[in-house]
């Protein structure tokens, strides 16, 4: 994909938005500390209960904390916009909807693709203390930047839907949700005794747990990076369309 000059533009500001106020840092240490602490900590699953030099533990955790981190970086996006009344100023710029949408999006996604590899440090820890596949892990992580690449994509569409950043928060954790447990067997069993199998093997496919957890056993299937793909074009078309019908009227 090739960005015009207004988007590129539009990805700087953003980005170094994030850095500009001590916002962005805190978000990266919440990020950082929490996935460490629940990789970690005694308990089920942890690190040092598994016994094995791998980073699973960390990465089972990712979505977990992806699910309430990445609404909060993306409830901004457009609701502050429409809040501020700032928006009508970016549609009367020469700037289009889809390069505005394009550049927060991508702006937003490197700033989360940036606390990932803040967490480099866990890598080297992982590689002291054994001979782990580093192979897997690359996969594991390019599984947890399209996971966090879907979760915006959703997110922004919902900053696009409403002007109250709590909303859109909200709305976003709840669809997030949705999409994640979309696969788990109590709702697959809950769905199955009033829908038919078809339905049924639909919703399960819309399971981004699923094809995350796939690509987290370092199995890279084009069918899971085509899913990936679909949420990650197809949440921010939508915030095209509904932020053109917006400026239309």
């Amino acid at each position: 994909m090739i960005l015009t000059s207004a988007t590129r533009s539009i990805v700087k500001r953003e980005l170094t938005g994030y850095f500009a106020s001590p916002l962005g840092f805190i978000f990266i240490v919440i990020f950082v500390f929490a996935i460490g602490q629940v990789t970690f900590e005694p308990g089920k699953g942890s690190f040092f209960l598994m016994r094995q030099a791998d980073m699973s533990s960390f990465f089972r955790y990712v979505p977990w904390l992806f699910i309430f981190l990445v609404p909060a970086v993306s409830m901004r996006l457009f609701a502050e916009e429409r809040k501020s009344g700032t928006i009508e100023l970016l549609f009367t710029l020469p700037i289009t909807v889809k390069e505005a949408v394009i550049g927060k999006f991508l702006a937003s996604w490197i700033f989360i693709i940036i606390s990932l590899f803040c967490t480099f440090p866990m890598i080297m820890t992982v590689m002291y203390l054994g001979n782990p596949d580093l192979g897997v892990i690359i996969v594991n992580y390019m599984g947890a930047m399209l996971l966090g690449g879907s979760f915006l994509a959703i997110g922004i569409f919902f900053s696009a839907l409403t002007k109250n950043q709590v909303v859109s928060f909200i709305l976003s954790v709840v669809f997030c949700y949705i999409f994640l447990m979309a696969g788990s067997p109590p709702i697959l069993g809950f769905l199955s005794k009033f829908m038919p199998s078809y339905v049924v093997d639909l919703f399960e496919s819309l399971s981004i747990l699923g094809h995350y957890e796939a690509l987290g056993r370092g199995v890279v299937r084009i069918g899971d990076l085509w899913f990936f793909a679909v949420m990650i074009i197809g949440w921010p078309y939508a915030a095209i369309l509904l932020l053109n019908e917006n400026k239309a009227s």
